[in-house]
């Protein structure tokens, strides 16, 4: 199995599945929606990495992946948008996309929704609507990952700093995630971003 979660995401994300969520945010463009949610992903992979940072930060994301995010939700991700899967519905936690971007993303959560909207060209609104659809299937990932690889807290942290670092790699943009997570909170490097036209992996799903 990889150990890049970027290429688990990756694999989550059909086209069909797409095309329910671009459906889903009022008919936003397929390219819009693919462009958000890789910028998404890629600031949530680099946010859960910069958490699991600290042992205390590792420790706590490892405590609710155990208690909370076991992947099962990736069975049916469909019935997941439709509110029909029935796995999901067992665990609320593990629903909550609010909550857990309020647990990664913290005090930045708005200017990563303005950056991701201005890059991605979909509207803020629908951006933190997306950003909440895919809050739990990031964690659901991360879950099934952990679980299938047995890995342990210094296993979580390998695993999420391979990841953020293989990408650095394939794509400059993810530099750029993590400049904006080790900004200040004051939004100077939102227009920074825009104005240089990141793409946040665009590439990501196209074929």
């Amino acid at each position: 199995m990889t150990n890049n979660l970027m290429d688990l995401l990756q694999g989550q994300l059909s086209e069909g599945l797409l095309d329910q969520l671009s459906g889903q945010l009022g008919g936003a463009s397929k390219e819009q929606t693919a462009n958000a949610a890789s910028g998404i992903m890629a600031t949530l992979m680099g946010a859960l990495a910069k958490n699991a940072s600290t042992l205390e930060g590792a420790s706590a994301l490892n405590n609710a992946l155990e208690r909370d995010h076991d992947g099962s939700l990736l069975e049916d991700l469909s019935g997941l948008l439709t509110g029909a899967n029935t796995r999901s519905t067992q665990n609320s936690r593990a629903m909550n996309g609010a909550g857990i971007i309020k647990h990664i993303l913290g005090d930045k959560t708005g200017n990563a929704i303005d950056m991701i909207s201005k890059v991605s060209g979909l509207d803020s609104g629908n951006t933190g609507n997306l950003m909440n659809i895919l809050a739990p299937i990031v964690m659901g990932t991360l879950g099934k990952a952990k679980k299938q690889q047995g890995l342990d807290v210094a296993g979580l942290i390998s695993m999420l700093s391979g990841t953020v670092s293989t990408q650095q790699q394939k794509d400059p943009s993810m530099g750029m995630v993590a400049r904006f997570l080790d900004s200040d909170g004051d939004g100077s490097i939102v227009d920074d971003v825009a104005n240089l036209g990141m793409k946040f992996l665009g590439g990501l799903f196209r074929k």
